[in-house]
């Protein structure tokens, strides 16, 4: 993978080079970002820079002495050093992600009974998966597996099978890499690679990619250069949509907004585009307001049925219709650049609600979000929630969470 494949994030993507061409490669990184940000993709992309042959040999060449003791001139910057040529045969074997000097590790589950599974277990499907799914997160990751329900990790013999591969000699490359992602999935067995990490072999680079700062083990948060990817912005998530997914202009905008910058969940929402999120809202919030508890009843019947995905999706929609309310409270201009059915829901809702009832929605919508991920009974979540809104609404009543 190059850098113009990875989605927005243009400071990193001149940043991370400059890193090499500067001789300021720290020989561990941790990429922190969230669901959808592309961290995966910027490691993968940066691993291939790294052993890009147009890249990497001219800078060791430069680093080293020479036989005489003259001076070498460094090389100099082309139209391509900031990014990988994506011709030369590191790279090639680089974006099929095959090059014998490019590790990966990655939550795994028992392959052979019996056997500790570690990530070459599944090697074959990690090349598939980061080809179809290079913005995938761990769900769906453990569902191309078919780990159904069981828990992934990094295991200790993995970290020895680490300690092994890193210890040899790099096969093509001046540089060997390994990209961890997802350490949160490193237990304690992870304090075996804090040795490696602190006195690698010569040319040797970490690449951890993680979502979870606070999950992972401060032995290793300790030992590596922090790199804080941002959430991407919605034009980005827009151009993306209409570029990549050919998705229609609208849907993309809508899409983009509704997104908060996760391109993961953008993905998913563009397959269900055609869904009227709205017009299930309004439907929502008439029986709540007028039609009472048989309309309730039969809409909460409904969204049951439609599955988890659907469900977190319609209360994304539903948030950002609020948070659209909340700004165009404060601001009239904050409307501007979303579809007009949109800023017109916005606006009827400012005259029914105020900021507080706002925030507090927000917050139920919120724990409901989390609640259906973990398997909630949706008839109970949903006329809980129900009831609750139209409390707020109608009783002005905020409910404090625990």
């Amino acid at each position: 993978m190059q850098f113009k494949e990875v989605i927005g994030q243009q400071v990193l993507k001149k940043e991370l080079p400059e890193l090499m061409k500067e001789n300021r490669l720290a020989h561990a990184i941790l990429f922190l970002g969230k669901e959808g940000s592309g961290a995966l993709a910027l490691a993968l992309a940066f691993a291939q820079y790294i052993v890009c042959e147009r890249i990497s040999r001219p800078l060791a060449v430069a680093a080293g002495p020479s036989l005489f003791g003259d001076e070498i001139p460094a090389p100099q910057p082309d139209a391509l050093s900031y990014d990988s040529c994506g011709t030369c045969p590191s790279c090639i074997k680089a974006a099929a992600f095959a090059h014998p000097d490019i590790h990966f590790s990655y939550p795994v589950v028992t392959k052979k009974t019996g056997t500790p599974p570690i990530s070459t277990d599944y090697i074959t499907e990690w090349r598939e998966f980061l080809k179809s799914y290079p913005y995938g997160n761990a769900y769906d990751w453990l569902q191309f597996i078919g780990a159904e329900n069981k828990q992934g990790n990094i295991t200790a013999q993995e970290c020895n099978d680490i300690i092994k591969k890193l210890n040899l000699k790099s096969f093509e490359s001046e540089y060997k890499v390994l990209v961890m992602w997802l350490p949160e999935y490193l237990g304690n067995e992870g304090n075996k690679l804090l040795k490696l990490i602190e006195e690698p072999p010569p040319n040797t680079v970490f690449l951890f990619v993680a979502e979870n700062e606070s999950q992972i083990l401060a032995t290793i948060l300790s030992r590596v250069q922090l790199i804080k990817v941002p959430l991407l912005e919605d034009k980005e998530i827009e151009t993306a949509l209409t570029g990549l997914n050919r998705a229609a202009p609208e849907a993309a905008a809508r899409i983009a907004a509704v997104s908060q910058g996760n391109y993961h969940m953008a993905l998913q929402m563009i397959q269900h585009a055609d869904e009227d999120w709205q017009e299930l809202l309004r439907d929502w919030l008439n029986a709540i307001m007028k039609t009472g508890p048989v309309a309730q009843s039969k809409w909460v019947d409904e969204i049951s049925k439609l599955g988890r995905e659907k469900q977190k999706q319609f209360l994304q929609y539903f948030n950002h219709l609020l948070q659209l309310a909340l700004k165009m409270q404060v601001m009239e201009q904050a409307g501007e650049g979303h579809p007009e059915k949109d800023r017109d829901f916005a606006a009827r809702f400012n005259k029914i609600t105020g900021m507080e009832q706002q925030e507090a929605i927000i917050a139920e919508l919120d724990n409901a979000a989390y609640y259906i991920e973990r398997n909630a009974n949706s008839k109970m979540l949903f006329m809980a929630l129900t009831i609750k809104i139209y409390h707020i609404i109608k009783d002005k009543i905020v409910f404090l969470s625990e």
